[in-house]
């Protein structure tokens, strides 16, 4: 037995490992997927999925045979566990990269797990060309998971957790300022947006096989678009097929993709009018609408323009693309110059709708960040004046307000650390910075050093540790990760 499971803990360690024990079941149920698609294709990976697979169920059964005294889950418990799953699922799920033809290396795999279930996109790939099917798959299927998130899966099909700390857990990991339950039981409310993710992906999927896309590249787009995560199946992404439908289709989804996925619940269930009032959406709208001019007269003022596309779709689906977090990128999109680099960096920072997919600082808290600047303003002139920052037609509360305030800052104290430490590490100046900007916005795009498609192969060891780091904050919105190394988290 464990030492720290030897005597009685505040933190309750045996109902910690006795519920990833169930995750690593739920992951090594995922790996038959990628092992299935091997047989299907004659791939000789399909052992390797199949030791996998049993090296995951085994250590998960173990963990589940540990018997708490206690079912019961705090908040302390939530947040541990929500970290500890996220790095466990990763460690377990590197293996096929590991012992797969690919052969990458312990901190390769890693990063490369670790940037498909925080729907990053980064990759330490040099090319895909000889790289398995059942392996593309994989990335893409761990890319889906993470995408709505693993804790929210696990409450969607392991209702008890509904009564051991289920709320405390979907706030743990679901990304946004306020979080709403959809139903009475946080399990149904797991359930109904699962069915809403799954149903998406699933005609995202049908309608690329409906273009000239084959069946398994269809498969992993939909998997990707959906989760935002942005891995592709070959190396030449998306222009493979040169069609103007599938951009169309892409961006719609990717669009979807960034959407707060309870109002696309409330949609679907006979509730629609929701998403017209609510503000987050307006602004994904405008701030779309905006960027993609911006990208437009950017393209015209350099000369780029050579057919219709250029004004019209590819700006749009640039601008969707990393708006969402997704990281598609045009193939001349280095060529469209500083313009676009700097609205690249603002959509990056921003991200799109809380509660959807998709990476950065999210809509939802800059709309908060611009209300209570405005009223600053006001009072600057109306002293004895008191205000509220109204979101939805309602104010919020003060301390909602200081929480959005204490995240942007924070923000930005990751970006500068995490840059630093890039630096120190041998990494250009401002190849440092984008990258730890890349990694927290979970866009998964690069600079210099890396291209534009985000390729990490060449960069040191450290660094990929520190950017998966990096990554996890992100994903997890930096207190359930942060507040783990804090003195107060461990005091009884």
């Amino acid at each position: 037995m464990l030492p720290f499971l030897r005597h009685k803990s505040f933190i309750n360690f045996k109902m910690l490992l006795r519920v990833i024990g169930w995750l690593l079941l739920i992951e090594a149920g995922f790996m038959i997927v990628p092992c299935a698609t091997a047989l299907i294709y004659g791939e000789q990976s399909y052992l390797d999925f199949l030791i996998c697979i049993g090296i995951t169920a085994a250590c998960g059964v173990s963990m589940m045979s540990l018997k708490p005294d206690s079912r019961e889950m705090g908040r302390r418990e939530a947040i541990l566990l929500t970290g500890l799953t996220w790095v466990i699922l990763s460690l377990f799920g590197m293996l096929p990269f590991m012992i797969s033809s690919t052969h990458l290396s312990i901190t390769d795999s890693f990063f490369e797990t670790m940037s498909g279930f925080t729907t990053t996109g980064a990759t330490t790939l040099n090319t895909l060309h000889n790289v398995p099917r059942s392996i593309l798959l994989w990335r893409c299927v761990v890319q889906w998971i993470g995408g709505l998130g693993i804790i929210l899966f696990t409450l969607a099909v392991l209702p008890m957790l509904n009564y051991q700390g289920g709320m405390q857990l979907f706030n743990a990991e679901v990304t946004g300022i306020t979080h709403d339950k959809l139903r009475p039981r946080v399990s149904f409310t797991a359930q109904g947006l699962w069915i809403v993710y799954i149903s998406l992906t699933a005609l995202l999927t049908i309608l690329l096989i409906c273009s000239k896309m084959d069946v398994f590249s269809a498969v992993c787009y939909g998997l990707s678009t959906m989760s935002t995560g942005g891995f592709a199946s070959s190396d030449m992404s998306l222009d493979e097929w040169d069609s103007l439908y599938v951009k169309i289709v892409m961006t719609i989804f990717m669009f979807i993709g960034g959407v707060n996925f309870s109002l696309l619940f409330k949609a679907v269930t006979g509730n629609p009018k929701t998403a017209f009032k609510n503000d987050a959406l307006k602004w994904y709208l405008w701030i779309i609408l905006i960027c993609y001019l911006l990208l437009c007269l950017n393209v015209i003022l350099r000369g780029l323009v050579k057919n219709v596309e250029d004004v019209t779709i590819d700006p749009l689906f640039q601008a969707v693309s990393i708006l969402s977090s997704t990281g598609l990128t045009e193939p001349d999109f280095y060529d469209w110059g500083p313009v676009a680099i700097v609205v690249l960096i603002v959509m990056m920072v921003m991200g799109a709708c809380a509660g959807s997919t998709s990476g950065g600082a999210k809509i939802d808290r800059f709309i908060v960040l611009f209300k209570f600047i405005k009223n600053e303003f006001y009072k600057v002139m109306n002293p004895t004046s008191v205000t509220t920052v109204c979101i939805n037609g309602k104010g919020t509360s003060y301390i909602l307000v200081q929480k959005v305030l204490a995240f942007l800052f924070l923000y930005i104290i990751v970006i500068m650390l995490g840059g630093l430490a890039l630096v120190l590490f041998g990494l250009p100046l401002k190849d440092s910075f984008f990258c730890a900007l890349s990694a927290i916005s979970n866009t998964g795009l690069g600079t210099d050093i890396t291209g534009v498609a985000g390729n990490y192969a060449y960069v040191p060891d450290a660094v990929k540790w520190i950017l998966a780091f990096i990554m996890l904050v992100g994903r997890l919105e930096l207190f359930t990760i942060l507040v783990i190394f804090t003195p107060v988290f461990w005091k009884k």
